[in-house]
């Protein structure tokens, strides 16, 4: 059995894909696997990629669904993924040729189930460092700590235990196709910490396509599932103040977005909802002035 999956989702990126193989090709360690969630692609990406499985280099499975979004092919891979480890590599994204090596060397030494999994760096395709290294005086930290007690910035690559991250899955909400993928991650932050391991695991190119980047629309188009992100984490017992609050904005925009008249009664924290309705309102009207430009 074979320690580590490398799942990639991916929707009409033949394009694109075929470096995010090379790299996976080129790795000094092939004890991984490949798995391929196709969310709905009609970019010939299947034949694209039923050429490599015949190139017999790398493990490589793929499965094709209709298109559920980002979080729809999380869940997808979730489902599937039976080795103790996996980590996510966008189909735009490309991983050092070591990084699968690193990945390995590093759990078997240091891993164990006290632990949820390891904290990598992401890097521009320039080699440097997305936002800041990690804290070199920690070993392990929450993903929430990191960033609202430590100082940490910038994206970061994220290796999980695979029976971890079969919890809670992200819910399908119809004519929606996008929930916030840290959902998952805070729910597990409730648990467990990570390691943290200061070494690059992945190369990020940001595509003018990638959701990275077309997050105005996706706040429009996805109310229900931005909702429901927002509420949850409202709910997270080692969130302070400050960033509940900010929830309770977004959570106000968005129920807005839906018309939805019960927000105050569904939302987990009253008080603060209350006070976040003027901001909530200023930033519906933002959010829905910029997206009818963009439109336009």
């Amino acid at each position: 059995m074979k320690l580590l999956t490398v799942f990639t989702p991916t929707y009409n990126r033949a394009y694109c894909l075929e470096h995010c193989y090379r790299s996976l090709f080129r790795q000094t360690s092939k004890d991984f696997i490949w798995l391929i969630i196709d969310d709905g692609s009609t970019d010939g990406t299947k034949q694209l990629v039923d050429g490599w499985i015949r190139e017999n280099v790398i493990e490589i499975r793929y499965i094709w669904q209709a298109n559920k979004g980002m979080h729809g092919a999380h869940n997808k891979a979730y489902e599937l993924i039976d080795t103790e480890l996996n980590v996510c590599i966008d189909s735009d994204d490309y991983m050092p040729e070591d990084a699968v090596e690193k990945i390995n060397n590093f759990w078997r030494k240091h891993g164990s189930n006290k632990v949820s999994g390891i904290i990598g760096l992401d890097s521009y395709t320039n080699n440097q460092v997305i936002g800041t290294r990690l804290p070199h005086h920690l070993k392990s930290s929450t993903l929430f700590n990191l960033y609202s007690k430590h100082g940490v910035t910038g994206d970061k690559k994220l290796v999980y235990r695979t029976e971890l991250t079969k919890q809670y899955p992200y819910p399908i909400f119809g004519n929606e196709k996008y929930v916030g993928l840290a959902y998952k991650y805070y729910m597990l932050d409730k648990q467990y910490e990570m390691l943290l391991m200061n070494e690059v695991l992945c190369c990020v190119e940001y595509l003018p396509d990638g959701s990275s980047l077309n997050m105005f629309n996706q706040y429009r188009k996805n109310p229900k599932g931005f909702a429901f992100y927002r509420k949850e984490l409202m709910k997270l017992p080692f969130a302070n103040s400050s960033f509940k609050f900010r929830q309770a904005i977004h959570y106000v925009s968005s129920s807005l977005l839906i018309n939805n008249k019960r927000f105050l009664k569904e939302t987990p924290s009253k008080g603060l909802t209350i006070l976040a309705i003027p901001f909530g309102i200023l930033l519906f009207i933002y959010i829905t002035t910029k997206t009818r430009t963009a439109q336009g």
